[in-house]
């Protein structure tokens, strides 16, 4: 005789990027460990085919690939909140010493995406040369939010080459797809500091994760506002 299946609720959700509506669920334990073994070992690869895993497994999104980074981090956030509890515990360091911790509990669904005004995806460099930008894949993603600081200078030029889908000049389109990377990397090493200050400002004011809380140190009795952005700052 077959055991009885446990119902799993399904939810919606719309896309930060484009509105769309997404069914989701909850993940299953199953997926549960699956994340876990991933963050343990700390390698990016485990990570990023966790979340992609789950992403797959709990929503009816076909290609995640394709999926802006902060639809990525909203969805995961989305999973997580229905999956293990409505809040997330955080350990804050206060500002004004920078050293004391004070643990505070973030309800999730009062995190949301928060949209820069001035953010844009079409960028004009000259009266001649205007691209285009994606955001980042799930791999970038990750590494944004996980990776090592040490190589912040290559994972920018890195980021932006991945990022530019079209150079459009007085004659013609290009679809970067088809360009070599290393003809993008000198594309990007001959632009001067201000163009290239455009792409930096493309993805310092993409769409993110953003919640502002309020502490106060213990030892100083300080108050601080602090603004956590990202996945990584709710990812527990």
């Amino acid at each position: 005789m077959a055991l009885p299946k446990i119902n799993v609720p399904k939810y919606k959700l719309k896309l930060p990027s484009d509105g769309r509506t997404v069914n989701y669920r909850p993940f299953l334990v199953k997926e549960e460990k699956l994340l876990l073994l991933a963050t343990q070992t700390g390698e990016q690869e485990d990570i990023v085919s966790a979340i992609k895993d789950i992403i797959s497994e709990c929503t009816d999104i076909k290609n995640v690939d394709a999926l802006a980074t902060f639809d990525i981090e909203f969805l995961f956030l989305k999973i997580r909140t229905k999956s293990v509890g409505e809040n997330v515990d955080v350990n804050i360091t206060c500002p004004d010493d920078n050293i004391t911790e004070v643990g505070i509990s973030i309800p999730l669904d009062d995190i949301k995406v928060v949209k820069d005004k001035n953010h844009t995806t079409d960028i004009k460099l000259s009266d001649e040369v205007a691209i285009t930008m994606k955001y980042p894949s799930m791999e970038m993603f990750v590494k944004m939010n996980f990776g090592d600081d040490s190589d912040q200078i290559d994972q920018i030029f890195d980021m932006a080459a991945g990022c530019i889908e079209t150079i459009a000049d007085t004659n013609q389109v290009y679809e970067c797809k088809d360009v070599p990377k290393a003809e993008l990397m000198e594309f990007l090493e001959g632009m001067n500091t201000k163009q290239f200050k455009m792409i930096q400002d493309f993805f310092e004011t993409m769409p993110k994760l953003s919640h502002k809380v309020t502490v106060t140190n213990p030892e100083t009795g300080v108050e601080s506002e602090i603004v956590l952005e990202g996945l990584a700052s709710f990812f527990a």
